[in-house]
């Protein structure tokens, strides 16, 4: 199991990631508001998507949010580090998403 501290820092490095890219996604008109629940340690990150950035990544008290993920620690920390696909977490139920359609498709082209 990764810690709190590993999630944190997994977030952190999406977050980068994401910031350096020169992808097409920057243009996109999408500002959500997002948590990520890390079922096994009971943690929730809250943070913004905005123009295919995450922003503001915090410790929460609350779940609530336009876009709600629920992973695990050890899977957060494969994800971030590519040796787990989205789409295989996703399909698995490893990752729980939960937003609206609009949004979902959204988050296609952002990840």
């Amino acid at each position: 199991m990764a810690t709190v501290e590993q999630c944190e820092q997994a977030l952190q490095a999406l977050a980068a990631r994401m910031a350096a890219s020169k992808s097409p996604r920057r243009e996109l008109d999408f500002d959500r508001t997002l948590t990520c629940t890390i079922r096994d340690l009971n943690v929730v990150f809250a943070g913004r998507l905005k123009d295919g950035q995450l922003i503001d990544i915090a410790r929460a008290t609350s779940r609530d949010a336009q876009v709600r993920l629920a992973v695990g620690s050890d899977d957060l920390v494969a994800l971030v580090d590519g040796r787990l696909k989205m789409a295989v977490a996703w399909a698995t139920g490893r990752v729980r998403v939960e937003a609206g359609v609009r949004d979902l498709l959204k988050l296609r082209s952002i990840f």
